[in-house]
C-alpha cells in the first residue's frame, strides 16, 4: 500500500481561507508539546509569546519594528515566488542596501547648510544597490542557466562579508575606541519618528506603501496579470508572448530593490550607523513570511505581524521563562512546514493505493 494525492475536483474555497488558520492552530499545538517536554506550563508560555507584547506600548512598538522589513522584503519576494523564480538571496540583498546607503550616511556626516537630500540619497542608493544586486542571479540564469537558487544564496556571504570588512576598516569610527562600527549618523541621515519619545520610525510607513503598492500592480496591472500567468500556466504564457527573460530580470529587480530599501531603512531608522551585522535574518525570515501570507500582499501584511510577534515574543520568553531562542525558530519554521501541508490538502486529496512505491524510469 502507498500514498498518492489526487487532484481535487473542485477546490474549497472556505478550506483555501481556513488553512493559515488551521496551520497556526497545528504549530501552536506542536509547540505547546516542545514547551510541555522542557517543562514550562504552556499556557505561561503561550500568554508570553503571543498576549504580552501586544498588552504594552513599546512591544507593540518593537512588533512593528519587526513585521515592517519583514513586509518589505516579503512583498518583493512575492513577485519572484508568484513567477515560479527563487530568490533565496534577499539577506544579501538586504546587506548590499544597507551598506550603500549607510555609506551616504558616513560621507556626509558633519555636513552642513542644506542636507535635506542626504535621507532621500540614502534611501535611493539603498534601493539601488539592492536591485543591482539582484541582477547578479537573474542575468547568470537568463545568459547561462545557472540556477538562481545557488547563485542568490552564496551571494549572501558575499554581501555580509563585505559588510563586516568596511565596518572594521575603511567606514569605522576613527575615534570609536576601535570598535567595528561607524560613525552615528546625523539627524538628516535618520528616518524621523513618528512620535516624540518613542522608537517607531517613518520605515513602518514605507513598508505600508509598499505593501498598497504591490497589491496594485499585482491585481490591476498587466505586468501583474503576467505575473500570475507564468507562475500558475507557463507554456499559456509563452503561447500568449510574455517573456521568460524579461519577466525574471523584472521579478529579481523589485524583489532586489525592495529586499535593499528595508536595508537602509533598518540601519537609518533603528540603527543609525554601519556595524558588522545589520540583520538578524530578516532575509531568510521573509521567505516564511511570503508563504506564510499566501504571496499575497495584504497576507504578508498579517504574516510578518505574526512572526514579529513571536519573535518579540520569544525574547521576552527567554528572559521569563529561560526557553531558549531557537524554540522561537524552531516554531517559525514548524509553521511555514504547516502552512505548505494545508495548501498540499486543500488541493489534494490523499488516498490508499495497492502496491509498492511509485517507480520512474
Amino acid at each position: 500500500m502507498r500514498l498518492d494525492l489526487s487532484p481535487r475536483a473542485r477546490r474549497s474555497a472556505v478550506l483555501s481561507a481556513l488553512s493559515p488558520v488551521i496551520a497556526f492552530a497545528g504549530a501552536v499545538l506542536v509547540g505547546g508539546v516542545a514547551v510541555a517536554l522542557l517543562g514550562v506550563a504552556p499556557g505561561a508560555a503561550f500568554m508570553t509569546y503571543f498576549v504580552t507584547p501586544l498588552s504594552e506600548v513599546w512591544s507593540l512598538q518593537e512588533v512593528a519594528l519587526k513585521a515592517a522589513p519583514l513586509a518589505l522584503i516579503a512583498t518583493g519576494l512575492a513577485f519572484c515566488f508568484r513567477a515560479n523564480l527563487w530568490n533565496i538571496g534577499a539577506e544579501g540583498q538586504f546587506v548590499v542596501g544597507g551598506l550603500a546607503g549607510g555609506w551616504i550616511g558616513v560621507a556626509t556626516q558633519g555636513a552642513e547648510g542644506f542636507t535635506l537630500w542626504i535621507l532621500p540619497a540614502m534611501l535611493a542608493a539603498g534601493t539601488l544597490a539592492g536591485l543591482a544586486y539582484a541582477m547578479i542571479p537573474a542575468i547568470l540564469k537568463v545568459r547561462l542557466g545557472v540556477s538562481e537558487i545557488l547563485t542568490s544564496l552564496m551571494l549572501v556571504y558575499v554581501a555580509e562579508l563585505l559588510l563586516d570588512y568596511m565596518a572594521r576598516g575603511p567606514l569605522r569610527d576613527p575615534a570609536g575606541f576601535n570598535f567595528p562600527q561607524s560613525v552615528p549618523f546625523d539627524p538628516a541621515a535618520r528616518l524621523p519618528y513618528l512620535m516624540e519619545g518613542d522608537t517607531l520610525h517613518a520605515g513602518v510607513l514605507v513598508a505600508l506603501l509598499a505593501v498598497v503598492v504591490a497589491t496594485v500592480v499585482l491585481a490591476r496591472t498587466l505586468f501583474g496579470f503576467e505575473v500570475r500567468v507564468v507562475g500558475a500556466a507557463p507554456r499559456a504564457a509563452r503561447f500568449a508572448g510574455f517573456s521568460d527573460a524579461r519577466l525574471t530580470l523584472a521579478a529579481f529587480a523589485i524583489s532586489g530593490a525592495a529586499a535593499g530599501l528595508a536595508g537602509i531603512v533598518e540601519v537609518a531608522g533603528r540603527i543609525g550607523q554601519l556595524q558588522p551585522t545589520i540583520s538578524p535574518g530578516y532575509g531568510f525570515t521573509a521567505i516564511i513570511v511570503a508563504f506564510l501570507g499566501r504571496l499575497s500582499p495584504p497576507g504578508i501584511l498579517v504574516a510578518a505581524g505574526v512572526i514579529a510577534l513571536t519573535t518579540i515574543g520569544g525574547e521576552a520568553a527567554q528572559i521569563d521563562l529561560k526557553l531558549p531562542l531557537d524554540l522561537t525558530r524552531a516554531f517559525q519554521g514548524l509553521l511555514l512546514a504547516f502552512v505548505l501541508g494545508a495548501d498540499v490538502l486543500a488541493r489534494y486529496r490523499i488516498r490508499l493505493v495497492p502496491g509498492g512505491p511509485r517507480r520512474t524510469a
